[in-house]
């Protein structure tokens, strides 16, 4: 969906191609203006980018303080080749890059909060993110691999678990709703993040930024791009971020930590000659002394919990992306070569505080565990495609994976697990738009996969006991579509779609009676909907009624007979409809939002599952019936003052709705409702503005996610409440 923009960038000076020095100039420049994010600092603490950004109605290049806006149709890749979003046969929600940086959604997760009809459940750490699509997704992750939504990153696969990491210097961030399975394969019943980065452009540009508000929250982020010679083209970009943590330690009342994230990304774009050119990416983002939260509730004002100081300093996390892109255009077609090398380190470190174990046990004690991942991962995918616009789209590509991965629990000498984990995966997809008739399109598209996968652990107990399994599996996930258009830019269509949650092995087994396979889940949705945009672009609207059943989700089971932890398998159904929508009324004026209606309900028995029975007929958790956005933008040029010339007000309002949704497969209680309302007012003169903005501005206390012990005693965390404060930047 089209989105707004506030300040248009400028284009910058177009310098001759064979002129690096204006770009090592600039470069440097913009690093030495961040004052919290020196090269000294990248080096020390090493970052990535897990970047999210998404299309925009207008262009990324302007003059701030333009009067004139060029509205554009919304193009996406979402289906691994250029094509308009009206076109595209299921439902999709698209951010753009400007839209999340003046709405500030420094994370990926920041960024699907703001969508309707999903919803992310986490323990407020960088690790934990749960991620529903219409009320489908994992009932309870039993592993880093288990998840119903793919995330993509310029067309590298990356694991679901990164989804918490920030948000740098992005075009656009794609939520493509309903099964995925064709083109990015199992691990998609409910959808996938499409995420494209700003690729280097042929004539000099960039920005500095820099923002402070309350609670020590700061951002420095800088991006230079240019042409290094002739064929040459580059790109980097920096960002530094940090703040206190709102939740405060009940031993010395002062933050609980102090989390920091360093990201960067260095991207070469070569054009190798008229028809071909090759993409190098490379980034990292470093995220450091974030917690996993778990606050016995009720909460508290302010938050606390009571563990010994600094217990936290040692956490991080450090995602890390290397590919190539190559691309070749041939007469009717475009040959696509993507390599990727991806990493994932991560330590965290957990646990009960003396008040929950006092409430739990009745002794004020602290209990702390330790999870540590290491993962590597390589992969290669190689299509064909359709070329932009041609009139029949389709796509055809062969994909190979494989990985290794880490994962070690830690309560003492005497009680840990060491997991390792090998995966293997091969593909063949295809996918196909066929015009019948005039105004008749029919879809269709198949993705057979291979998974292989080994399993290896070590459990220390009473004694230590070693342990190995495999698990082979294909599958086949498709769908099929027929859209009919009523008018060049309104479309209404219908689709039908097979996924696949790949089986494997658990995280959290304890010994060799648990280490058996979990079973895969599958699912089937059908699809109705529309699409329209008016041949201005000043008004675009979407619409669609969806049903999704899933057989086999996956649950955490225990034994308490035998303290072995499994996985249980449930049923589920999700029915509901979804709107959303933007209007450009005109005199600076913009409306935008959506609305979102969810009926998830788990549809058989599962027994056994931690925490107790799960029941036929419970509400799905982390899933509301009702969910909404609203926002109104304006823009205009405003008298001088202060010696400004030509100042235009930027401003932005939102507001996003969520209902109460139950905290757990049990439903032992519900998450309240809330409401978050965000805003930005900025003067933008040149080729500056300065902004203030206030986010959560009602002070809501609204929960992250919610966990049952006993009747009496419920967990959860608490949201970040209202924070305000200034920022700036500069565009060349």
């Amino acid at each position: 969906m089209p989105q707004p923009i506030y300040v248009k960038k400028p284009q910058g000076r177009r310098v001759p191609s064979h002129a690096p020095s204006a770009l090592a100039v600039a470069l440097l420049t913009a690093l030495a203006a961040l004052p919290g994010a020196s090269l000294a600092q990248e080096s020390a603490k090493g970052s990535s980018s897990d970047s999210t950004g998404a299309v925009s109605a207008t262009s990324d290049n302007g003059t701030a303080g333009a009067a004139a806006v060029e509205l554009k149709t919304v193009t996406v890749t979402a289906r691994q080749g250029q094509e308009r979003a009206v076109d595209v046969p299921f439902g999709l929600s698209v951010i753009g890059g400007e839209e999340v940086e003046v709405r500030r959604l420094q994370t990926v997760e920041d960024a699907l909060r703001s969508t309707p009809g999903v919803e992310v459940s986490s323990w407020g750490d960088p690790n934990s993110a749960n991620v529903l699509i219409r009320g489908v997704g994992s009932l309870y992750q039993v592993s880093q691999d288990d998840g119903s939504v793919a995330l993509n990153v310029d067309g590298v696969p990356m694991s679901m678990r990164n989804v918490s990491l920030g948000t740098l210097d992005v075009e656009r961030v794609e939520v493509l709703k309903g099964s995925q399975g064709t083109l990015f394969g199992g691990n998609s019943q409910a959808g996938a993040i499409n995420i494209t980065t700003r690729k280097p452009t042929r004539h000099l540009e960039g920005y500095v930024r820099g923002e402070y508000g309350e609670d020590n929250q700061h951002l420095e982020e800088a991006v230079v791009s240019g042409p290094l010679s002739e064929r040459l083209s580059g790109r980097f970009a920096l960002r530094n971020t940090g703040s206190d943590h709102w939740i405060e330690n009940a031993q010395d009342g002062k933050p609980l930590a102090k989390p920091s994230s360093l990201a960067f990304r260095g991207s070469l774009l070569w054009d190798i000659a008229p028809r071909t050119n090759a993409l190098f990416t490379a980034e990292r983002e470093k995220n450091e002394r974030s917690p996993a939260l778990t606050i016995m509730r009720p909460y508290g004002d302010p938050a606390k919990l009571d563990f010994t100081p600094g217990i936290f300093d040692k956490n991080h996390k450090t995602a890390e992306r290397y590919s190539v892109e190559i691309n070749h255009d041939l007469d009717n077609s475009r040959l696509t070569s993507i390599t990727a090398y991806t990493t994932t380190d991560f330590l965290g470190v957990k646990g009960y505080d003396q008040r929950l174990m006092q409430a739990l046990y009745g002794y004020p004690i602290e209990y702390i565990g330790t999870d540590s991942s290491d993962e590597k991962k390589v992969s290669q995918e190689l299509r064909l495609s359709s070329l932009p616009a041609a009139p029949i789209f389709w796509v055809a590509g062969l994909y190979l994976s494989s990985a290794d991965r880490s994962f070690d629990s830690y309560y003492s000498a005497s009680n840990r697990q060491n997991r390792d984990f090998k995966t293997d995966s091969y593909a063949a997809f295809g996918e196909v738009t066929y015009p019948l008739a005039e105004k008749w399109k029919v879809t269709g598209g198949l993705r057979h996969s291979w998974d292989k996968k080994h399993y290896d652990a070590t459990y220390v107990g009473a004694s230590t006991v070693q342990d190995s399994r495999k698990l082979n599996d294909d599958y086949t996930t498709g769908r099929v579509a027929l859209s009919y258009a009523l008018a060049p830019s309104t479309n209404v269509y219908s689709a039908f779609s097979h996924g696949y949650q790949s089986g494997g092995f658990s995280d959290f087994t304890t010994q060799v009676a648990d280490s058996t396979p979990y079973k895969p889940a599958r699912s089937n949705a059908l699809e109705v909907g529309f699409k329209t945009e008016s041949t201005d672009h000043r008004l675009a609207l979407n619409g669609a009624l969806f049903l999704t059943k899933v057989k086999d989700a996956h649950l955490l089971g225990y034994d308490y007979s035998t303290m072995a932890v499994g996985t249980i398998n449930a049923d589920t159904e999700s029915k509901g409809a979804e709107l959303e929508g933007v209007w450009r009324m005109g005199n600076g004026f913009e409306l935008s939002g959506g609305l979102s209606y969810i009926d998830a309900t788990i549809k058989s028995d599962a027994v056994g599952v931690y925490g107790g029975d799960v029941q036929s007929g419970n509400r799905v958790p982390d899933a509301p019936r009702w969910s909404g956005t609203l926002a109104v933008a304006y823009s205009k040029p405003i008298p001088e003052f202060l010696g400004l010339a030509s100042p235009v007000m930027n401003a932005r309002l939102s507001y996003r709705y969520v209902g109460s949704r139950a905290a757990d497969p049990q439903n032992h209680f519900d998450l309240g409702s809330y409401r978050k309302v965000d805003m930005r007012v900025g003067v933008a003169s040149g080729n500056t503005e300065v902004y203030v903005y206030g986010n959560n501005l009602l002070d809501e206390k609204y929960d992250l996610y919610g966990y049952y012990f006993t009747p009496t005693v419920t967990a959860g965390a608490p949201a970040r409440g209202r924070t305000l404060g200034v920022g700036a930047a500069w565009y060349f």
